[in-house]
């Protein structure tokens, strides 16, 4: 098993990505931690474990790998990596089919940012 992120496909508009090499279009940066690393990323597990219409897949001390379903069936990936030396949690959400995902992916990582931030 990788822990590493995937990038998003270049051509398709349906992943948000906090990897250096990320396109400005699907670019996000990754979750900044201002406390302990470690405790922040068992947080933001608790988050996602509780965030409706998601299951966890894989989840290690510094990995998460998620399935979120949408509202109408489709499922996301969604990936988390904890970089305790640069103090930050790497993140990745992603659509397994369709080009376009209307924002989806971005405006889930943008509420666990908002979550995650407000503890």
């Amino acid at each position: 098993m990788s822990e590493q992120l995937s990038p998003c496909p270049r051509l398709l508009l349906n992943c948000v990505c906090s990897r250096d090499d990320a396109t400005c279009l699907h670019r996000v940066e990754p979750f900044s931690v201002s406390g302990d690393p470690v405790l922040a990323f068992a947080r933001l597990k608790d988050l996602v474990a509780a965030t409706a219409r998601t299951g966890i897949i894989t989840a290690t001390e510094t990995y998460l790998h998620a399935a979120c379903r949408t509202r109408i069936g489709f499922i996301d990936d969604l990936e988390c990596r904890l970089c305790p030396k640069g103090r930050v949690i790497h993140v990745r959400s992603s659509s397994r089919l369709g080009v376009y995902d209307f924002g989806a992916n971005r405006r889930r990582v943008e509420r666990l940012r908002r979550q995650l931030q407000s503890e």
